[in-house]
């Protein structure tokens, strides 16, 4: 093995004057095995005593589930709970529940009676195939973004933009984005089928309703990212050194993977938990919404065979882009070499156009109902847009101007609110890239919508609720950012040499660490922002967020989709609000941003 090579996990090579090579065992690369294990285990003791901690018999809601007429008596109960186990206890269920999972035997469903695991494993293979599909298209997304930029840097001034296309398709929401391919391209025009699975045509539907909003986060994230690596200092050596175009170009991709690396594999991994929307809007029997349905019906041993595959498909791909990051950085991060990108200030009056377009219009949008009643029904159902109500009135007959007025106070606090306890925990968590390898991959593979359940089954459904369980999963990918750029900034020779200088560690962390994270994981939350206030709308569209008659903009939607293709005005302004925070959020991060 070369001096410079990566070791095998956990060994290292001393250093000695015989030509063999002695090796001695490192704790330190194990803990983030460790990491994940810990993690993995206590989301899956917290899903397992989760009927326990809400409060309510889970007797009951099997019995409710199973036969709904039937009169709840002391005996059925009983009769349940010794059938299914639930007399011994929750911590001696879930022991049993384990062991069984040990000799292959995932248990039985508490609704349908029959074993789980051949179901979820069926459902794993429909959501993989999704998921692969969906891929394609956020890859094809992502590389049309990327194009501006990777032109603009090989011809020598690069520049970033302003966000807006990028922003735009990620603040899509897929349960909407996925309705509208629905009525336009099954219902209108009849070319693709509507429901279904099993041929290639059920897929393309799915596919893009899932790809187009990861396409459009990694595609500014990757044009970000080339426009940094176009502005360092080895590229204009390249050019007077006579590399060709072609050379430079993929010197910059590759420059720009290592960082972008667990953002990518985080993406993959959500394209899987974040399916159960498009699974459900389409009606594909996936792993998502056989999940959500088991969660619905506390159905546990589902529940928990779901979930499990989802963190086992986290630690896998997780791992794998682990593992590209580091064969990408290769020698540059253990010899201390990697690069010092080189800041340019770039100026100018049009940088404000988009973002003074976007908030002028979201401004009139919001001012012009805020003197409007969004509770009183006071016209016909459905009316449609007029002078005297300029976007129309809902499925009630209320004014739908007022509703999203009102609403922008509901939904854009909460989603600011999240977005700085989200951005705050992200870079905390970040600085210790070891201990958060675990907590990062498991984390992100709960989609907002089990941790909204979860949430909602120990307090019950509200806005704070919809905070908390937004929050509990959306600071993964800050923190994934935040530990590769911690990984980059330690590898760079002016960093190493401090411990030799005597700078302490907390003089390492304010002094090189935070400066260097805090502006573009801050950009990475703004960017962010749209899908923070789309988390919260998908809660609130399933019923797991604030209340009716709350104005809220997830609320709003839930109302109105029914209506979609009679009344398409109805959800398709509060969407249209959506992609204008979105845009007015990317393009002021962008402001005066150096490279």
């Amino acid at each position: 093995m070369a001096p410079t090579e990566q070791p095998a996990l956990g060994i290292e090579p001393t250093a000695r004057t015989s030509p063999k090579v002695r090796w001695r065992f490192d704790g330190r690369a194990l803990i983030p095995a460790l990491s994940r294990l810990v993690t993995l285990g206590a989301v899956v003791v917290l899903v397992g005593l989760l009927p326990w901690l809400s409060g309510r018999d889970p007797a009951l809601s099997i019995l409710r589930a199973r036969a709904g007429d039937q009169n709840p008596t002391e005996e059925a109960l009983a009769s349940i709970r010794a059938q299914l186990g639930l007399d011994m206890g929750p911590f001696e269920k879930l022991q049993s529940w384990l062991v069984g999972l040990m000799h292959g035997d995932a248990g039985t469903s508490w609704i349908s009676g029959g074993p789980v695991l051949p179901g979820m494993l069926s459902a794993a293979q429909v959501s993989l195939v999704l998921m692969a599909s969906a891929l394609t298209v956020a890859l094809v997304t992502t590389v049309l973004i990327c194009l501006p930029a990777m032109k603009r840097g090989l011809e020598g001034r690069p520049s970033p933009t302003s966000g807006a296309v990028g922003a735009a398709i990620t603040a899509l929401p897929e349960f909407l984005l996925a309705s509208l391919l629905l009525v336009v391209f099954a219902a209108w025009l009849q070319w693709l089928p509507p429901y279904g699975w099993g041929e290639i045509r059920h897929v393309i539907l799915p596919a893009f309703a899932l790809g187009l909003p990861a396409g459009g986060l990694l595609g500014r994230l990757f044009s970000d990212a080339l426009t940094a690596a176009f502005s360092e200092a080895w590229v204009a050596t390249w050019h007077m050194a006579g590399f060709t175009r072609r050379h430079i170009g993929r010197a910059a991709l590759m420059r720009t993977l290592p960082s972008l690396m667990p953002q990518v594999g985080l993406v993959i991994v959500g394209l899987t938990g974040g399916a159960i929307a498009v699974e459900q809007v389409f009606s594909i029997p996936g792993l998502g919404r056989a999940t959500l349905g088991a969660a619905s019906a506390q159905d546990l041993p589902a529940l928990q065979m779901g979930i499990l595959i989802l963190l086992g498909l986290a630690v896998v791909l997780g791992g794998a882009a682990n593992l590209g990051r580091t064969l990408l950085m290769g020698r540059a991060l253990q010899a201390g070499s990697m690069p010092v990108a080189l800041e340019v200030d770039h100026a100018g009056r049009r940088r404000w156009v988009v973002p003074a377009l976007a908030a002028t219009l979201l401004v009139i949008v919001v001012v012009a109902g805020l003197g409007r009643d969004p509770m009183l029904s006071s016209y016909l159902r459905l009316q449609p847009p007029s002078l005297a109500l300029p976007l129309g009135a809902d499925g009630t007959g209320r004014d739908i101007l007022a509703r999203i007025s009102h609403g922008a106070v509901s939904t854009i606090g909460m989603a600011l609110v999240t977005l700085l306890i989200t951005f705050v925990i992200g870079v905390l968590v970040g600085l210790m890239p070891r201990v958060a390898a675990g907590p990062i991959e498991v984390t992100n593979a709960t989609p907002p919508v089990i941790a909204g359940l979860i949430v909602a089954g120990i307090m019950g459904p509200s806005a704070s609720g919809a905070v908390l369980a937004v929050t509990a999963v959306t600071w993964a990918p800050l923190a994934a950012h935040t530990s590769a750029l911690v990984t980059e900034v330690m590898g760079q020779a002016h960093v190493r040499i401090t411990p030799m200088l005597g700078v302490g560690r907390c003089r390492l962390v304010s002094r090189y660490l935070l400066p260097a994270v805090i502006t573009p994981v801050f950009r990475h939350a703004m960017l962010r922002l749209p899908g923070t206030a789309l988390a919260l709308a998908a809660l609130g569209f399933l019923g797991l967020g604030p209340r009716p008659p709350e104005p809220e903009w997830g609320l709003l939607l839930s109302e109105s989709m029914p209506y979609l293709e009679r009344a398409p005005w109805a959800v398709l302004v509060p969407s249209l609000a959506l992609v204008l925070m979105s845009v007015l959020a990317v393009s002021l991060s962008l402001i005066g941003r150096r490279h």
